[in-house]
């Protein structure tokens, strides 16, 4: 008796699906990148249309320049949010102190010289990646760098979600702040459960954010916290206000630094991302019959490939950029991987990015939903770098790995939270003319404690390594 043929349903990263396939899964990438992005554009003042714009064109020149062989959706990265808050903060006073403006374009100007500094900074480092390889880089970035900056990322601006949460950012009055609280914490709570029990769900649960910002916004229109005024007065269609790179303002400058140093950060989660997907794609590949495609090894091109993204997002005024880890998770359950349908995802991200309305009906979002909302990201941002370091099995019973972490740690925090404006008093003309940003100055401390141990390594003083019981 013949046996019927088990037919794969599935796409690598050249298949080119059906067209009615190819939108219906880019509309699904989109889904799964907007909360987060826009979220991103929300929190920095940035403007969301865009913000939509960038990471539609930056993803489809991101994939054009992998050669289409790196299937990966750029969206805004949460990674920047501290030092793009400190330097718009610094350089752009108005931009925070003012609890309307949803938009600062002065700020943003001075950032995206910023931005284009990390793109920079991270098409060089894929460029030695791809020629001396992976291992060279973490001698230098090691594990206890890179998730110790994470964690500083992410504990650095718990004032600022709570701030948020409070109603005290948006200047509420103080008979009305329990409204702010309580949404805050009904969004919290809201987020939470979605994240943890939608797991597994398909597409449901690869929106936890999506839906806790629904659940607090529907809490904050009984609240009577929202106002629909600018979205009844806002055009169907308007063109994205692009905005070029402030490259005139030595205050610009100043930023670069600040910026692109944050791409050490995003260096292993990019890495991460990509070996996850190679295991995915190759499974897929051989069900097929076709030889693994392991891209995996693709590492420098695909850093090359993020520098690219943020070449785009940084000309255009967008929020800087990293690929997308739920996005990643939507391909391996729908188990397509086809950079086409990424294409496609990028051209509907642009065409959202034209919806006068949608705009400005997404900055009628309250600050108590948007504080909940942080309360949540930035802890778990920490949380990623408290797992990077677990995951690469970092032995913290070694006394110089515990010297790197606790530095970086206590200058980044502590000085982000004690110092005025979060600068170090060290003032350096045209790079850092006010201070070195806190988290800036503790990646270099970081990094040349590391080098210190690097150079002057401890069996030269006939100091035993103790054992990695993680091993």
């Amino acid at each position: 008796m013949a046996v019927a043929e088990k037919k794969v349903v599935g796409y690598l990263p050249q298949d080119v699906p059906p067209i009615g396939a190819m939108i219906s899964l880019g509309f699904q990438q989109v889904l799964t990148m907007f909360p987060a992005t826009v979220l991103v554009a929300i929190l920095t003042k940035f403007d969301i249309s865009v913000t939509l714009l960038a990471s539609g064109i930056g993803t489809i020149i991101a994939l054009l320049v992998s050669g289409r062989r790196i299937p990966m959706y750029y969206g805004s990265s949460f990674s920047y949010l501290t030092v793009v808050i400190t330097t718009m903060s610094l350089y752009a006073k108005d931009c925070f102190s003012d609890p309307a403006m949803t938009y600062c374009p002065d700020g943003v100007r001075i950032v995206q010289v910023g931005i284009i500094g990390t793109a920079i900074l991270e098409i060089i480092v894929g460029l030695i990646m791809m020629r001396v390889g992976k291992e060279a880089i973490d001698k230098v970035l090691p594990p206890v760098i890179t998730g110790s900056i994470a964690i500083v990322i992410g504990i650095a601006l718990a004032g600022t979600a709570l701030n948020d949460a409070s109603g005290v950012s948006a200047k509420f009055a103080a008979d009305v702040q329990w409204k702010a609280w309580l949404v805050a914490f009904i969004t919290l709570l809201a987020t939470v459960a979605f994240s943890v029990y939608l797991q597994g769900k398909g597409l449901l649960g690869m929106l936890p954010i999506l839906w806790g910002a629904i659940v607090g916004y529907l809490s904050s229109i009984a609240l009577g916290l929202i106002n629909f005024t600018k979205v009844l007065s806002a055009p169907w269609l308007a063109v994205p206000p692009i905005t070029f790179p402030a490259f005139e303002n030595p205050a610009a400058w100043a930023s670069v630094l600040s910026i692109a140093l944050i791409a050490i950060a995003t260096v292993p989660e990019s890495t991460a991302h990509l070996y996850q997907m190679s295991l995915y794609i190759d499974a897929l590949a051989a069900e097929v019959g076709k030889k693994p495609i392991e891209i995996k090894r693709l590492i420098g091109l695909n850093l090359v490939a993020d520098g690219s993204d943020d070449l785009v997002v940084g000309f255009l005024g967008g929020c800087a950029g990293t690929n997308y880890g739920e996005n990643n998770s939507l391909m391996a359950i729908t188990r397509n991987y086809s950079t086409a349908v990424l294409m496609a995802a990028g051209g509907i991200a642009i065409i959202l990015a034209f919806i006068g309305k949608l705009a400005a009906l997404i900055t009628t979002i309250p600050t108590p939903v948007i504080g909940g909302l942080e309360i949540y990201l930035f802890g778990v941002i920490g949380m990623q770098g408290v797992a990077l370091i677990q995951s690469e099995k970092v032995n913290l019973f070694d006394p110089k790995q515990l010297a790197v972490g606790a530095a970086i740690l206590v200058c980044g925090i502590g000085g982000n939270l004690g110092l005025p404006g979060g600068l170090f008093p060290f003032n350096i003309p045209v790079v850092f003319p006010n201070g070195i940003p806190a988290i800036v100055f503790a990646a270099i401390v970081g990094i040349l404690v590391n080098l210190i141990f690097l150079i002057f390594p401890p069996k030269m003083f006939g100091v035993v390594e103790r054992k990695n019981i993680n091993d």
